[in-house]
């Protein structure tokens, strides 16, 4: 090992602060994948993300998991546009039917919140090609926190999630 790599420093495993520019905005997972959010009101929303070759898998193809991620992703933004600015929240159950690979192109999903009943939404999200080629449907379940603020995240409309 060169005296380089002694200077390196070790990545960091958390917790993590950071900043979004707005409740309805890409987090870094997101930016890392270069999803892009089209639009998100109404309990819908549409996000692309393009196929680089870092999303490929052994095989050349889309990986799944980036497909999934777009989907879930979809279906959060959806989800932002109808809840509480801050609110918190996760996904506890997803359920994917993969229909066709994806070799090349820009995917979109398509988003959109099928139920919501007290703390639980559910919704659904369609991937699809540039020929709009249904490639994956996607069903989730989403529950909102007892105690909503984020924490640990700041947003650009000055609201401060308390500290982890």
């Amino acid at each position: 090992m060169n005296n380089k790599d002694n200077q390196k420093k070790p990545l960091s495993t958390g917790p993590h602060q950071f900043n979004m520019t707005d409740w309805i905005s890409c987090a870094p997972f997101e930016n890392l994948l270069k999803m892009e959010i089209i639009e998100a009101s109404g309990g819908k929303a549409v996000l692309r993300m393009p196929f680089f070759i870092q999303l490929a898998q052994g095989a050349g193809l889309m990986h799944g998991g980036a497909l999934v991620s777009l989907a879930d992703t979809a279906v959060v933004m959806a989800i932002k546009s109808i809840i509480p600015p801050h609110s918190h929240f996760g996904t506890i159950s997803i359920e994917t039917k993969f229909l066709y690979p994806v070799k090349e192109g820009i995917v979109t999903a398509k988003a959109e919140v099928v139920e919501h009943e007290g703390r639980i939404l559910k919704g659904e999200a369609v991937v699809y090609n540039k020929d709009e080629k249904p490639l994956i449907e996607f069903k989730s379940t989403f529950k909102v926190a007892r105690d909503t603020n984020i924490t640990g995240i700041n947003f650009s409309d000055g609201n401060t999630g308390q500290t982890l």
